[in-house]
């Protein structure tokens, strides 16, 4: 048994020896791959799996009633834009590869929005507000008060609050229920939202743009803001369920 456990030894060891070039890279690549910080492996996979298609969906779903916040998605695009194996490389001119992305994020937030306001205009006021007090609509963290302070700036503002709408985060998402309700006229309001998201994208990309440009001081300091980061969605998740926890003791002590 012994003298098998030594062949098999001498075997795994002569194999090491005789790997071909492509295996040995392979497994320093593994190796590399092992030391890159949070951030850094996020900013690989967001170089290899956004695209423009993705990034339209994104958005869309973001404009629409379904909570997602539009920061995890423009901004580390417009980052990652320059990276020769991202599919968001598409033009040598790194700008314009920004600006491209600020198009599909505007198109997709302009889907969303035709979304919530058509849905608006066909079902109306009380089975929006109805859907609002479901549970399906607390799922999606919606509420009657929530579309009642969306319908309140929309009647206080006129058309144009659908275009300073966009630019409030919480409004953003919601005042195309209002503009539905409200019959708006589409040109009117399809000017509007398309302006507003753009201004919004643009905003975002602009984040994404000047980090890309200290981009070694944050691949220098990855494994600290890595750490930072960790820590702070801790907090924000602590901070959210604590308010939901005082939401509900409040809710059954009234």
């Amino acid at each position: 048994m012994l003298v098998i456990l030594l062949l098999a030894g001498v075997t795994v060891l002569c194999a090491a020896q005789t790997l071909p070039a492509d295996s040995v890279q392979a497994v320093e690549a593994a190796d590399t791959a092992t030391d890159l910080s949070l951030l850094q492996r996020v900013e690989n996979w967001y170089a290899g799996n956004m695209n423009y298609g993705s990034i339209t969906a994104l958005m869309a779903v973001e404009s629409s009633f379904i909570p997602f916040p539009s920061e995890v998605v423009i901004p580390p695009a417009a980052y990652v834009a320059s990276h020769p194996e991202s599919s968001l490389n598409v033009s040598s001119s790194y700008t314009l590869n920004v600006l491209i992305i600020i198009l599909f994020g505007t198109l997709g937030a302009v889907l969303g929005a035709i979304i919530n306001y058509l849905l608006s205009m066909w079902l109306g006021r009380p089975i929006i507000y109805a859907f609002a007090d479901s549970k399906a609509g607390r799922l999606l963290l919606l509420s009657s008060q929530k579309i009642q302070k969306a319908e309140d700036y929309f009647n206080r503002h006129g058309k144009v609050s659908t275009f300073v709408g966009r630019l409030i985060p919480a409004i953003r998402q919601l005042i195309s229920i209002p503009a539905g309700l409200a019959k708006m006229p589409f040109g009117s309001f399809l000017a509007y939202t398309a302006l507003g998201a753009f201004l919004w994208n643009t905003v975002l990309a602009l984040l994404g743009y000047l980090a890309h440009g200290q981009a070694d001081l944050i691949n220098r300091y990855s494994h600290e803001l890595s750490v930072a980061t960790v820590v702070l969605l801790c907090c924000i998740v602590a901070v959210l369920i604590v308010r939901y926890m005082i939401k509900k003791y409040k809710s059954k002590h009234v």
